[in-house]
């Protein structure tokens, strides 16, 4: 799709062209794709696997599904819907090699790699063709696409008719004083923590600001209901941290 120049988008509370976001992501996720896992386990106190476990238990993945796991990463996401549905196929995409790189060097990946795709891949432009998969997926990256909405409009383009979106990111706390306690938490620690664990506190400077950019959580379900999705409703974790967002191709 042919980008207008003079459109600007942000890259955490930095102002800038739209044709440049999606390069300087890929910077930030080069940089931190070797210590990614280990910061999320950090910075969120392993808290982001029993979100992801909710993620997967409202899902509730199918033998024989075809999941495609955007922004997919290391793998986290796919790994845990192949071990649910017992049988299927997930396709990992992300705009990262680095990225998908290091969930290929996992241990599940060796154990599934006949169930495993990974594909270097922009999310506002899947290489796949209409009604090709079961389920699409997108775990903590919608916030880092340039145009999220062309991204859900993507996700209901590839999906087959009864497939089913399912959306986990950062939120916002629907209480300004734990709101604020957290923003503390977010700007003071987590890019110092960046630096001591990975070397980067850029990186994670731009994530927090990325998190505080992203629309809340009833501004993002008019999103997913705007690109056709049905019955589309979302479930708050830890009071609002973070959400899932769920929505069928009906």
């Amino acid at each position: 799709m042919t980008q207008d120049s003079g459109k600007t988008t942000h890259f955490g509370f930095t102002e800038v062209p739209e044709g440049e976001k999606a390069g300087r992501v890929q910077g930030v996720f080069t940089s931190v794709a070797s210590k990614y896992d280990v910061m999320n386990d950090a910075m969120s106190f392993g808290i982001h696997r029993v979100w992801k476990d909710a993620m997967m238990d409202w899902l509730a993945p199918r033998p024989g599904q075809r999941l495609l796991d955007v922004a997919g990463g290391t793998g986290d996401i796919s790994f845990r819907f192949l071990k649910r549905a017992g049988t299927g196929h997930s396709t990992v995409l992300d705009i990262t090699e680095s990225m998908l790189v290091e969930g290929r060097k996992r241990a599940e990946a060796a154990s599934m790699a006949d169930n495993l795709d990974w594909v270097v891949g922009d999310a506002m432009k899947l290489p796949f063709a209409d009604n090709t998969f079961d389920v699409y997926t997108i775990s903590f990256g919608i916030r880092n696409v340039t145009r999220p909405q062309e991204a859900l409009n993507e996700a209901y383009r590839v999906l087959k008719p009864g497939g089913r979106l399912m959306v986990l990111e950062f939120s916002q706390i629907p209480n300004d004083m734990m709101q604020k306690a957290y923003d503390l938490y977010s700007f003071n620690i987590i890019p110092k923590m960046g630096q001591v664990i990975a070397g980067d506190h850029d990186s994670y400077q731009y994530l927090v600001e990325s998190i505080r950019r992203f629309p809340d959580q009833e501004t993002f379900l008019g999103m997913v209901r705007e690109a056709g999705f049905d019955n589309a409703k979302y479930r708050n974790l830890t009071m609002g941290v973070a959400c899932l967002h769920s929505g069928w191709k009906l």
